[in-house]
């Protein structure tokens, strides 16, 4: 296997801990630990106190599996297998599903790997294109276009990274259709799920749709608790889940045992802290609005339905890879630049999560004054 540098990864490690501000985070502003022991019942407290640093359940703790069930309709707990994050869940999945004479349909723009790692595995990707003038909506005629008697799996993300966007029920109701109509599996990024501006807009996980559907999560979006290294995939094929079993055996084995506790702790709150994560949002939408409605013309977006980011294009003539680097050398903030997903129409990914971009935005707004006016 050869997978090509992670071009976002390689950006972000260049700038992620040197630039002061990121208004390109995709995640939600972390947690503090004491905060989070805050939230523990008296179980999670207990599990805290006494736990062992010793290996943990490949396939992740009961009480873990338990509770990510309890976020799906159809989902048991033994049919959801904990990895290192979602990353580990997709490099699995696709070395498990994919290899060469496979074909499978991918959206773009997109988080790199959701393509890269099942071109590596030897699959032939299709991509369909996410486009701006028609509100970053899934074309569905372009999926059923894509699709050959070789595809083996169609991958959405829902809500969707880098855009915000959201699928409306009808174009997901026809996805599944596609997917079921053609034998292709139906994978779904739900990373971002539980993260809906409007909560009625939440579409089904791909897990409940279908019994052969996946849905990959993490406690990194939607919960802001990254450095827990938590992800997940949900599916009601048992079999997939034993592939992937057998697959994990060569990778990280099992998760970390603090990580397991504290991410159950978070679950079992999730009502909280979904209600803090979203208040943050809600906030900061508000002075994104403000922003885009004085700079039209110089920056436009699609405002997003979901999740907690954006990918605003900047309209004024300066190629958005140089206003990003002069922009994070002068002021100390950081966006990222659409190229980084392949993106060639001078987009940049906005994120919105974290407590600071009141203060970021300002800076943007005082350079973009001396620079763009």
């Amino acid at each position: 296997m050869r997978l090509h540098d992670f071009a976002l990864e390689r950006f972000f490690a260049r700038w992620e801990f040197s630039a002061e501000m990121l208004l390109c985070a995709s995640d939600v502003e972390s947690w503090p630990l004491h905060e989070l022991l805050d939230l523990a019942d008296e179980n999670g407290r207990r599990r805290w106190a006494e736990l062992r640093l010793g290996y943990t359940e490949s396939a992740g703790d009961p009480a873990l599996r338990a509770e990510i069930a309890g976020l799906y309709e159809r989902v048991s707990a033994d049919e959801v297998m904990v990895f290192s994050g979602a990353e580990e869940a997709i490099f699995a999945l696709h070395n498990v599903l994919l290899g060469p004479g496979d074909h499978a349909v991918v959206v773009r723009p997109a988080y790199q790997s959701l393509a890269e790692v099942a071109t590596a595995a030897g699959a032939d990707v299709s991509r369909v294109e996410l486009r701006e003038a028609d509100g970053w909506r899934l074309d569905l005629s372009e999926v059923r276009a894509s699709i050959r008697p070789n595809t083996r799996l169609i991958l959405a993300n829902e809500p969707h990274n880098p855009t915000g966007s959201l699928s409306d029920r009808a174009t997901f109701d026809g996805l599944v259709e596609l997917a079921a109509e053609s034998g292709a599996r139906l994978v779904v990024d739900e990373v971002y799920r539980f993260l809906e501006f409007d909560p009625s807009d939440r579409l089904p996980a791909a897990a409940d749709a279908l019994p052969t559907g996946v849905s990959i999560g993490v406690m990194s979006k939607s919960f802001g608790l990254a450095g827990l290294r938590i992800g997940w995939i949900a599916t009601r094929d048992r079999e997939l889940l034993g592939r992937l079993a057998a697959f994990k055996d060569y990778t990280t084995i099992c998760s970390s045992a603090p990580s397991e506790v504290l991410a159950l702790i978070a679950l079992r709150a999730r009502d909280r802290v979904l209600t803090r994560n979203r208040a943050i949002i809600d906030a900061n939408l508000a002075l994104l609005d403000g922003f885009f409605g004085r700079w039209g013309g110089i920056f436009d977006w699609v405002r997003p339905r979901g999740g907690s980011i954006g990918f605003p294009r900047l309209v004024a003539d300066r190629p958005i890879d140089a206003f990003a680097e002069e922009l994070v050398r002068e002021t100390g903030v950081l966006i990222l630049p659409g190229t980084l997903f392949g993106d060639t129409g001078n987009h940049f990914r906005v994120g919105y999560g974290r407590t600071n971009l009141p203060a970021a935005l300002e800076r943007v707004e005082r350079y973009a004054e001396r620079t763009l006016r």
